[in-house]
């Protein structure tokens, strides 16, 4: 196999923040093209979970994204926070954080790229079954959210029709989806 690998050259940090961090790095390319400038978006890794009650209701939230404008149904999930280091952690506190759901069972789902050409962070995806609801949301200042309960065939119509529009979030539904045996691969 042919190494395609880029060398990092140089790397300046134009604005950091708690939610984004953007650089500006020069590469040099394996046939020898300097490639400037090469910006890149870090971010903290994200979780995301397809979550089930334990009569296997899917749980979804609904919230207002600003980047599109418009208020969206989504599966659980955010961000890994600083200095958290195990994915299945930060799951279960996202989890009892925005839906006041505790899940029994957890099942890894893999992970993806968000956006591999422009940032540095990973998505892990999770299927959480058995849940039962043990307190109120604890929502962090800025987070507006509502829960909606809804038959797990429901998710997979919406996901087929496609009104699920947040791609990473429709990721993880497909794969739990297939875990389950709910989708058919033709």
């Amino acid at each position: 196999m042919m190494n395609m690998d880029w060398q990092l050259l140089s790397s300046e940090y134009l604005f950091k923040d708690q939610w984004l961090t953007a650089r500006v790095d020069r590469c040099l390319t394996p046939s020898g093209k300097i490639v400037e400038p090469y910006y890149v978006l870090e971010y903290n890794n994200w979780v995301n979970a397809v979550a089930l009650t334990a009569d296997g209701q899917a749980i979804m939230v609904r919230q207002y994204r600003q980047g599109i404008g418009k208020t969206l149904l989504e599966i659980p999930g955010g961000t890994m926070d600083a200095g958290e280091t195990s994915p299945l952690l930060a799951m279960q506190r996202e989890l009892l954080e925005e839906t006041g759901y505790r899940f029994e069972e957890m099942i890894s789902l893999g992970t993806i790229a968000p956006n591999p050409a422009s940032s540095n962070n990973i998505t892990h995806m999770f299927l959480a079954t058995g849940g039962v609801k043990v307190q109120e949301q604890e929502l962090d200042p800025t987070e507006e959210l509502e829960v909606v309960v809804m038959p797990l065939a429901e998710l997979q119509q919406l996901v087929l029709d496609n009104k699920i529009v947040q791609s990473l979030h429709t990721t993880c539904i497909f794969y739990a989806l297939l875990h389950l045996g709910k989708l058919g691969v033709k």
